[in-house]
């Protein structure tokens, strides 16, 4: 079987207004484009075609998200507000979530092409995906549109598998810089969806990540934080995987597992502060799919988040792909020989010691 690969153009019409990084435009923010643009998200598919990945791929077709498929996470109310702002020429979804006119529909094939990803390997038509959306998902609340995310796409994807197809045990990673709130708050309470989150810590959002934020009642232990220091590099990540993220995978035992994959973890994002190189996502989806292939006969379904520079995204990108399809095209990153000598790349004492921390709690 192949890889599965899914993209559609409106993604990337997606329109977040002009802003200067993140700030709203008025008379002392001068109007820029805002850091949440197509950019690296187109730059990502077209590397994928000038390398000749998408003639090794197998290509799915996204289909809108239901009103029952978002209803399973997001309140009535939300998805309706959402829809009449967007019909009448854009608004916000929150807090930080502009958006304009057709962002609704949007954002439903956003979510829809996560579904129709992990159903694909679901049914065992490819072996694992990469689901290139937007706008992202994971700081989506079930009333609230966080951090450029409008609807919750792993969650209300993870959500059908359930209610739909009979999975019954499903892991979520997310390796975004920033802390997976939306998905946390998603799977709180419940024992059959272990959530794992790897940020930076106390930043965004700076009230959430916690080690101590371990899920409640049933849940309780089935929600894992690892607030990272800033700064940390492929070492400091590598040694999270190894003593906690493959080791709660094992426990779990999922039927299928997620990621919510941001390359804002890479040395120039322009929003984070970590040092991982495309070198370093390769080792980390390896180190997945070693997992999926022992737990749950290989079934990986990646969906993209964040991820801001448009020189990197589009590398770390390539490395991901080539890792989930066996195939190396053979093109090389530029920037990587640059990235890979950054002092202080390996573990250091201080990411060690909060990753003890870390293992500790998961482990309670």
């Amino acid at each position: 079987m192949k890889t599965g690969f899914l993209c559609h153009e409106l993604y990337m019409w997606h329109d977040t207004r002009s802003a200067a990084l993140f700030a709203t435009a008025g008379l002392t923010v001068e109007p820029d484009e805002h850091i949440e643009s197509p950019k690296s998200k187109r730059r990502f598919r077209s590397l994928l075609e000038v390398a000749g990945m998408l003639d090794i791929v197998e290509s799915i077709r996204p289909e809108p998200a239901t009103i029952t498929d978002v209803t399973r996470f997001h309140s009535k109310a939300y998805v309706d507000g959402i829809k009449v702002m967007s019909d009448n020429n854009g608004g916000d979804a929150g807090e930080l979530t502009p958006f304009g006119p057709g962002s609704y529909e949007i954002a439903l094939l956003s979510a829809g092409g996560v579904i129709a990803a992990a159903e694909a390997v679901w049914d065992g038509k490819v072996k694992n995906a990469y689901a290139l959306v937007r706008p992202p998902g994971h700081h989506a609340e079930a009333e609230l549109g966080r951090g450029y995310c409008i609807f919750g796409n792993v969650a209300i994807a993870v959500m059908k598998l359930r209610a739909v197809h009979g999975a019954k045990r499903i892991a979520v990673v997310d390796w975004d810089v920033h802390h997976g709130n939306g998905t946390q708050s998603a799977f709180y309470s419940d024992d059959d969806v272990l959530t794992i989150s790897l940020h930076q810590d106390r930043f965004y959002p700076q009230d959430s990540g916690a080690i101590d934020e371990r899920g409640e009642g049933k849940g309780e232990g089935y929600n894992i934080n690892v607030p990272l220091p800033p700064g940390s590099g492929v070492g400091a990540y590598e040694q999270a995987f190894k003593q906690i993220v493959q080791p709660a995978l094992e426990r779990f035992k999922p039927d299928i597992i997620f990621v919510s994959s941001g390359f804002d973890a890479g040395a120039v994002d322009p929003l984070g502060r970590m040092m991982i190189h495309s070198n370093g996502y390769r080792d980390l989806t390896k180190m997945l799919m070693e997992s999926a292939d022992k737990l749950c006969g290989g079934k990986l379904i990646l969906a993209h988040e964040g991820g801001y520079a448009a020189s990197h995204v589009p590398y770390c990108g390539l490395a991901v792909m080539e890792e989930l399809s066996g195939t190396m095209t053979g093109l090389e990153d530029p920037l990587l020989k640059f990235m890979e000598n950054i002092g202080q790349q390996e573990l250091q004492p201080h990411q060690a010691a909060a990753i003890n921390d870390a293992a500790v709690s998961a482990s309670l």
